[in-house]
């Protein structure tokens, strides 16, 4: 699934109806739009956001002058259990393999005054939610002191924003591409992270490949995030992450842990370090077992036909010392790899009885 997420700063701009409308194209499931400005929609603008495509639009109000939320879901993809207001809420279902969560498209309040009851809004829905979920969008909130390129930074709402983010096991999928989100007013201005993706941790253990990448900001002073599940959206039935036991006794394979293990340092608490250092082990695991696959199917396959050679030699002729020599490594290869295989199966084969 790919998603789109942005504080258009308005939609009054007929470049950025242009650029929804290409950015859909890449097969964009939901757009999930803050800042609008407005509440009301015609259908063709509507159509013209999703590029023609079959979308089920849902907008809340602007607040005064600021605010307004438009978010639009693609009804060849999703069901649609339930549209909740407050934080613009759908409650969707995969098509595909039966999926079931809840898409959150956040704006929080720019004003101080307002973000102490709008962080108590999120720890109130969030810990009601039985479904995994993802809030989006825009918290006008930063977490650390390198989400702000320069001026002094403010600890009270990072602080209690990290709090509520720890409270309720979220995780926050690092984006890439840009180091900010949202550029100020002049020449050299003030960047800052504002715009994030939070999901729960079982919406993260059905996406596990999920990425975040920063788009152009040219024609608003928001940065569009693009978040991809890395699954399809289509019937497929991917596996999950499983830690195979005979990994361990593959050469070099405690130093490649220990490498990725190390390099992985981002997050604001151990807690969070440690949940990101899992998620990027899992991540590189996944595709590392893939590939090593392949490679051990024709490793065996060439072990057992050059032990099929040396075998048919011998029968016609003594073996030589140096073919002798090799048979004892092949054999040697061979075992290594074959014993890797017997804990595969043997793992796979236990059976829990009750």
């Amino acid at each position: 699934m790919k998603e789109v997420f942005w504080n258009s700063r308005g939609l009054a701009d007929l470049a950025k109806h242009r650029f929804l409308a290409e950015l859909v194209k890449e097969q964009i499931n939901f757009i999930a739009l803050s800042e609008t400005g407005r509440d009301d929609f015609p259908d063709h603008i509507l159509k013209n956001l999703c590029g023609g495509y079959e979308f089920l639009w849902h907008s809340m109000a602007p607040h005064g002058r600021s605010g307004g939320i438009l978010l639009g879901v693609d009804l060849n993809i999703f069901d649609i259990g339930a549209i909740v207001e407050g934080f613009v809420k759908f409650n969707l279902r995969c098509k595909a393999d039966g999926f079931k969560f809840v898409l959150y498209s956040v704006y929080g309040p720019a004003q101080y005054h307002n973000k102490q009851a709008f962080l108590a809004e999120l720890v109130n829905t969030c810990s009601k939610e039985s479904l995994p979920y993802l809030r989006v969008g825009d918290f006008n909130i930063m977490r650390r002191p390198e989400d702000k390129s320069s001026g002094e930074f403010e600890f009270k709402w990072p602080t209690l924003f990290n709090a509520v983010i720890e409270s309720l096991d979220l995780k926050e999928i690092v984006m890439s591409g840009r180091q900010y989100t949202w550029a100020g007013p002049g020449d050299n201005p003030t960047f800052e992270k504002l715009d994030r993706v939070l999901v729960s941790t079982d919406w993260e253990d059905k996406f596990p490949l999920s990425t975040v990448e920063a788009r152009d900001r040219n024609i608003s002073n928001h940065t569009p995030l693009v978040l991809n599940t890395g699954a399809s959206t289509h019937q497929t039935e991917q596996r999950p992450f499983k830690f195979e036991r005979g990994w361990l006794i593959r050469d070099g394979f405690y130093d490649m842990v220990a490498n990725i293990w190390q390099s992985e340092n981002f997050g604001c608490s151990p807690l969070e370090r440690w949940q990101n250092k899992i998620r990027r082990l899992r991540q590189h695991l996944r595709g590392w077992a893939k590939h090593t696959a392949g490679a051990y199917r024709k490793e065996k396959k060439r072990l057992l036909a050059l032990l099929d050679n040396l075998d048919k030699k011998a029968e016609n002729a003594p073996l030589s010392d140096q073919d002798i020599n090799l048979k004892h490594y092949l054999k040697e290869r061979l075992v290594l790899l074959l014993r890797e295989e017997e804990i595969k199966w043997y793992e796979r084969a236990k059976v829990k009885t009750f």
